[in-house]
């Protein structure tokens, strides 16, 4: 029983200082926000000993916080539907259907994977400037879905292939069309992963500055995370607001991981166990 006690211990205390450095920047961002540009100026790391919300109102109002929350879910919203339709598309015909070439496909699609956007960022900003998509809610919209549809179709693949194959033969003899089968079985047997990938691109999204800056440069179109970053040049002596800001935009996905984290490891591990 010591050795087992003495085993818990150990890992109970690593895992105790991941978490206190995971919630530190977060306890630290709020006890700024909550302070006076003077209390911040003082002393930045003493805990705030009163609520100072009118910090988080004039982050909210002065930039037009309101406008950019409705950009970044707007695009969000729509780049996740089109990443779920097509990954779940394409996972259903990698796992499921055999053809030739599937699995060239399906490496040319992991390759995505290890291409960053960095690499692509100029040529692919000059053709969005080319189609006039550039400053476009369509043209963001195509550059998440390009970025993270290799995920999307690797996650999905994965979890297909865990469907025994005799469901679908099955599906086919009582009469389904492939599109009956992936309508009527593959969609709601996918399910969890389905959910898991949308929440997590939903969170890659929402959390992109660096594309969303360079497809939406003007101000009128700018998410969320790139208005944050705007109000840290224009408050760059006050940043107790700024801290305000990074609360804002940060409660979403807070709101997101506090409710939906089981389903988002179900989802992860399930699409994990065969590939």
């Amino acid at each position: 029983m010591s050795r087992v006690r003495l085993s818990r211990w150990l890992l109970a205390i690593p895992m105790s200082l991941l978490a206190l450095a995971t919630i530190y920047p977060l306890l630290f961002t709020v006890n700024v926000a909550m302070k006076t540009r003077r209390d911040y100026i003082l002393d930045r790391f003493s805990v705030t000993d009163t609520l100072r919300w009118d910090n988080i109102s004039a982050a909210w109002n002065s930039v037009g916080m309101d406008r950019y929350f409705l950009n970044s879910l707007i695009v969000v919203t729509s780049s996740v539907v089109l990443l779920l339709l097509l990954g779940s598309m394409a996972g259903f015909a990698l796992s499921q259907l055999r053809f030739r070439g599937s699995s060239a496909l399906f490496l040319g699609c992991l390759a995505g994977l290890f291409v960053p956007f960095q690499v692509i960022m100029v040529p692919l900003a000059r053709i969005m400037a080319d189609t006039a998509l550039i400053d476009t809610y369509p043209g963001l919209v195509l550059v998440f879905v390009a970025q993270f549809l290799p995920f999307t179709v690797f996650l999905m693949t994965s979890y297909y292939k865990t469907i025994p194959r005799e469901v679908i033969d099955a599906a086919r003899i009582d009469g389904n069309s492939v599109y009956g089968v992936y309508r009527r079985i593959m969609l709601p047997l996918g399910t969890p992963a389905l959910l898991s990938v949308g929440i997590l691109n939903a969170l890659f999204c929402w959390n992109d500055v660096l594309m969303s800056l360079v497809m939406m440069p003007s101000a009128d179109h700018r998410t969320l995370m790139v208005g944050v970053t705007s109000l840290r040049g224009q408050y760059s002596d006050d940043i107790p607001t700024f801290a305000s800001g990074v609360l804002i935009a940060a409660i979403p996905v807070l709101v997101v991981y506090l409710f939906l984290q089981r389903q988002i490891a179900d989802g992860v591990a399930a699409g994990s166990t065969k590939g």
